[in-house]
Protein backbone atom coordinates (compact mmCIF):
# COMPACT_ATOMS: atom_id res chain seq x y z
CA UNK A 1 0.00 0.00 0.00
CA UNK A 2 2.91 2.31 -0.67
CA UNK A 3 2.51 5.52 -2.60
CA UNK A 4 4.41 5.65 -5.82
CA UNK A 5 4.87 8.58 -8.12
CA UNK A 6 2.43 6.95 -10.56
CA UNK A 7 -0.30 6.67 -7.88
CA UNK A 8 -0.16 10.32 -6.92
CA UNK A 9 -1.83 13.00 -8.90
CA UNK A 10 -0.46 16.32 -7.73
CA UNK A 11 -3.63 18.03 -8.91
CA UNK A 12 -5.61 16.13 -6.23
CA UNK A 13 -3.84 17.80 -3.31
CA UNK A 14 -1.14 20.41 -2.69
CA UNK A 15 2.35 19.02 -3.33
CA UNK A 16 3.65 20.37 -0.03
CA UNK A 17 1.60 17.78 1.89
CA UNK A 18 2.90 14.79 -0.11
CA UNK A 19 5.58 13.98 2.49
CA UNK A 20 3.00 14.15 5.28
CA UNK A 21 0.68 11.82 3.41
CA UNK A 22 3.51 9.39 2.69
CA UNK A 23 4.51 9.39 6.39
CA UNK A 24 0.87 8.87 7.39
CA UNK A 25 0.56 5.94 4.99
CA UNK A 26 3.77 4.42 6.40
CA UNK A 27 2.37 4.80 9.93
CA UNK A 28 -0.82 3.06 8.90
CA UNK A 29 1.27 0.19 7.57
CA UNK A 30 3.06 -0.06 10.93
CA UNK A 31 -0.25 -0.10 12.81
CA UNK A 32 -1.52 -2.79 10.45
CA UNK A 33 1.56 -4.95 11.12
CA UNK A 34 1.22 -4.53 14.90
CA UNK A 35 -2.45 -5.46 14.75
CA UNK A 36 -1.69 -8.57 12.70
CA UNK A 37 0.93 -9.61 15.25
CA UNK A 38 -1.43 -8.97 18.15
CA UNK A 39 -4.30 -10.79 16.47
CA UNK A 40 -2.13 -13.84 15.73
CA UNK A 41 -2.32 -14.87 19.40
CA UNK A 42 -5.67 -15.58 21.03
CA UNK A 43 -6.65 -13.13 23.74
CA UNK A 44 -7.08 -15.86 26.37
CA UNK A 45 -3.65 -17.29 25.54
CA UNK A 46 -2.08 -13.86 25.82
CA UNK A 47 -3.83 -13.01 29.10
CA UNK A 48 -2.80 -16.35 30.67
CA UNK A 49 0.83 -15.27 30.33
CA UNK A 50 0.26 -11.94 32.09
CA UNK A 51 -0.23 -10.94 35.70
CA UNK A 52 -3.49 -9.10 36.52
CA UNK A 53 -1.82 -5.68 36.50
CA UNK A 54 -0.27 -6.40 33.09
CA UNK A 55 -3.66 -7.62 31.85
CA UNK A 56 -5.21 -4.32 32.91
CA UNK A 57 -2.47 -2.40 31.11
CA UNK A 58 -3.02 -4.41 27.94
CA UNK A 59 -6.78 -3.87 28.06
CA UNK A 60 -6.39 -0.13 28.66
CA UNK A 61 -3.84 0.32 25.87
CA UNK A 62 -6.06 -1.66 23.50
CA UNK A 63 -9.21 0.34 24.22
CA UNK A 64 -7.27 3.62 24.15
CA UNK A 65 -5.81 2.72 20.76
CA UNK A 66 -9.21 1.82 19.33
CA UNK A 67 -10.75 5.05 20.57
CA UNK A 68 -7.80 7.04 19.24
CA UNK A 69 -8.27 5.44 15.84
CA UNK A 70 -11.97 6.36 15.99
CA UNK A 71 -10.91 9.94 16.83
CA UNK A 72 -8.82 10.02 13.65
CA UNK A 73 -11.68 8.50 11.66
CA UNK A 74 -14.06 11.21 12.88
CA UNK A 75 -11.56 13.89 11.89
CA UNK A 76 -11.26 12.39 8.40
CA UNK A 77 -15.05 12.56 8.09
CA UNK A 78 -15.12 16.26 8.92
CA UNK A 79 -16.50 15.69 12.42
CA UNK A 80 -14.80 17.55 15.26
CA UNK A 81 -13.82 14.77 17.71
CA UNK A 82 -13.48 17.34 20.50
CA UNK A 83 -17.25 17.75 20.37
CA UNK A 84 -17.94 14.00 20.21
CA UNK A 85 -18.42 11.60 23.17
CA UNK A 86 -15.16 9.87 22.16
CA UNK A 87 -13.32 12.74 23.87
CA UNK A 88 -14.88 11.90 27.24
CA UNK A 89 -14.19 8.21 26.66
CA UNK A 90 -10.50 8.89 26.04
CA UNK A 91 -10.36 11.02 29.21
CA UNK A 92 -12.05 8.23 31.19
CA UNK A 93 -9.54 5.68 29.88
CA UNK A 94 -6.63 8.02 30.71
CA UNK A 95 -7.95 8.26 34.28
CA UNK A 96 -7.84 4.47 34.60
CA UNK A 97 -4.39 4.36 33.00
CA UNK A 98 -3.17 6.79 35.67
CA UNK A 99 -4.72 4.64 38.42
CA UNK A 100 -2.99 1.53 37.07
CA UNK A 101 0.30 3.46 36.89
CA UNK A 102 -0.12 4.53 40.54
CA UNK A 103 -0.72 0.91 41.55
CA UNK A 104 2.33 -0.23 39.59
CA UNK A 105 4.48 2.51 41.15
CA UNK A 106 3.30 1.55 44.66
CA UNK A 107 4.05 -2.09 43.89
CA UNK A 108 7.60 -1.19 42.83
CA UNK A 109 8.13 0.99 45.91
CA UNK A 110 6.92 -1.74 48.27
CA UNK A 111 9.66 -4.10 47.14
CA UNK A 112 12.12 -2.66 49.66
CA UNK A 113 14.77 -5.19 50.55
CA UNK A 114 14.40 -5.14 54.33
CA UNK A 115 17.49 -7.28 54.79
CA UNK A 116 19.64 -4.88 52.80
CA UNK A 117 18.18 -1.91 54.68
CA UNK A 118 18.97 -3.58 58.02
CA UNK A 119 22.53 -4.35 56.95
CA UNK A 120 22.95 -0.76 55.78
CA UNK A 121 21.80 0.58 59.14
CA UNK A 122 24.03 -1.89 61.03
CA UNK A 123 27.01 -0.79 58.94
CA UNK A 124 26.31 2.81 59.83
CA UNK A 125 26.39 1.89 63.53
CA UNK A 126 29.60 -0.09 63.04
CA UNK A 127 31.20 2.91 61.34
CA UNK A 128 30.32 4.95 64.44
CA UNK A 129 27.91 7.18 62.57
CA UNK A 130 25.08 7.89 64.97
CA UNK A 131 21.71 7.20 63.41
CA UNK A 132 20.39 10.44 64.86
CA UNK A 133 22.74 12.37 62.54
CA UNK A 134 21.26 10.93 59.34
Amino acid sequence: MEMSEDDTNTEDYPTEIHDYLAAFEKSLGSVDEMLKTMMSVSRSELLQKLEPLEQAKLDLVSVYTLNSMFWVYLATQGINPKEHPVKQELERIRTYMNKVKEIADKKKASKLDKGAASRFLLNLNICHIPLCCL
